[in-house]
């Protein structure tokens, strides 16, 4: 791209308007992967990206830089406390970082603790005690860096940012790094904005696959719909990556309705379950735009779904079929495959680009079983093979022996025209084992009562599926890529 296309714009923050061209790009990569080497980072090496949002231009200089070293990036959470950082940076083995202007403080405060980690490169216009200056890490001058790499070396380790437990590093190799194949696209300009976390699936994805389509990256750090509206108004994207939190959020917005997102042509969603009403309203907005909501993980890598423009409107829901060599199946708990419509776990096979856990084979071993990766995800295959996502196997409820998905009541929650957002849950109760639990975001300006909003459901779900305690709250407590972080919900409650 540099050298077709070197004076295009690459990747812009939108917020503040800094970019960066293809060229640029390029070189400043050049200059650091350099001074990866000079600092004694072999081939292999882990190296933390841990830079903050507000540097995205920053961040996929760097990023590229590991790999233009032939080291193995580690992309790092910013939200993490100084001892999950540790965590992590000791886990990965990681002997380099690259940290920013709001992160630079946390990992000086870990260092001393890593006693791997002999290189750490900051924006910091004054950087700490044996810290190196971004702008002095390297001459600007010596050529381009390439260090040859296999399919099998080691390219990323992802580590989960997980609901629950200390986060798992997933191996990403260079054969199962790409979703787009590299080649030189047709050059068009458009804009694909995003505001997914670099250091995520989604993330991750929005670095390198924008220039793949011959398009320009935007880039927001921080999800406001309000921003998000004015820039689609005033950049015309044609394509737009949200997370279903985002999307919900842009629903209840007042500018929704009236703003112009005619540029946009495709909306792709994923990252956690859509509520059918939230598709349903989005595709009223932009009906001549493909939405899709999509399905993927970590784990599963260049493993994806399809879903047809003109299968979206009568398959409410799905998320499409995947893309082969990909397979799905759907299974017991003793791993027999269920028929059409049964609900059970979400088994997916990706033949020769597997992956696997970082320094931990029993975790390896028990997520990955006979080929087929275990996803811990509730699903349902139609007659036809499209698939749709019910939730999380820990979000089935057993109430008094009643099987009930969360992800069934939160849709219908979503279907009240005075519910913003909603999160289900069981609670322990001391005779029926679990019972069911809600946690409500009401839209502002209205009046919902938990009465009334059972009284909805009531007629909408079977009486042993509604929440008996309902909970309204402002806001529901996420983790970085959007989940919601039901144990923090739930810890302390308990019906009688």
């Amino acid at each position: 791209m540099a050298e077709h296309f070197p004076d295009e714009s690459a990747y812009v923050e939108v917020t503040s308007d800094r970019g960066i061209t293809f060229v640029e790009w390029d070189r400043e990569s050049d200059r650091l992967a350099r001074a990866l080497l000079e600092a004694g980072v072999a081939k292999g090496d882990r190296v933390a990206v841990y830079l903050p949002a507000e540097e995205p231009l920053e961040w996929i200089v760097a990023y590229a830089a590991v790999h233009k070293a032939g080291a193995v990036a580690v992309p790092t959470n910013t939200r993490l406390a100084p001892r999950e950082l540790e965590y992590v940076l000791h886990h990965s083995e990681a002997v380099a970082a690259f940290c920013g202007t709001t992160t630079t403080a946390t990992l000086q405060q870990a260092r001393p603790r890593l006693p791997l980690l002999r290189w750490v490169a900051t924006t910091v216009a004054a950087p700490p005690t044996d810290f190196v200056s971004w702008a002095n890490a390297s001459a600007p001058d010596g050529g381009p860096v390439e260090v040859s790499v296999a399919e099998d070396d080691m390219a990323d380790i992802m580590y989960t940012s997980g609901t629950t437990g200390r986060p798992k590093g997933v191996v990403v190799r260079h054969r199962d790094v790409a979703t787009i194949p590299n080649g030189l696209p047709r050059w068009s300009g458009d804009g694909w904005l995003h505001a997914s976390p670099l250091f995520t699936f989604a993330g991750i994805a929005s670095v390198y696959n924008p220039m793949k389509l011959g398009m320009t990256g935007l880039y927001l750090p921080r999800f406001d719909a309000g921003i998000w509206l004015e820039q689609v108004e005033r950049r015309r994207p044609a394509a737009v990556f949200l997370v279903p939190a985002m999307a919900q959020l842009l629903l209840v917005h007042p500018r929704f309705e009236p703003a112009d997102l005619t540029s946009i042509q495709m909306v792709t969603l994923g990252s956690a379950p859509l509520a059918p009403e939230t598709f349903r309203r989005l595709r009223e907005k932009m009906p001549t735009a493909w939405v899709s909501n999509n399905w993927g993980m970590t784990e599963a890598g260049s493993a994806y779904c399809v879903l047809p423009p003109d299968e979206a409107a009568r398959r409410i829901g799905s998320v499409g079929k995947p893309v082969p060599p990909v397979t799905f199946r759907i299974a017991d708990d003793d791993g027999r495959d269920l028929s059409a419509g049964e609900i059970g776990e979400l088994l997916v096979s990706n033949p020769g680009k597997e992956r696997e856990y970082f320094n931990d084979p029993e975790a390896t071993a028990e997520t990955w079983r006979d080929g087929w990766l275990h996803t811990g995800d509730l699903a349902r295959l139609d007659e036809d093979g499209y698939l749709y996502i019910v939730g999380r196997k820990k979000d089935v409820i057993i109430r008094g022996g009643n099987n009930i998905h969360a992800g069934d009541v939160e849709s219908v929650l979503m279907e009240h025209p005075e519910v913003q957002e909603a999160a289900v849950a069981g609670i322990p109760h001391p005779v029926l084992g679990e019972d069911v639990a809600a946690w409500v975001v009401p839209r502002l300006g209205t009046t919902l009562d938990a009465d009334g909003l059972r009284a909805f459901l009531a007629e909408r779900l079977s009486d042993y599926k509604i929440p008996r305690q309902i909970t309204f709250v402002d806001e529901l407590p996420r983790n970085a890529t959007g989940k919601v972080l039901k144990h923090v919900l739930s810890a302390g409650s308990e019906t009688t």
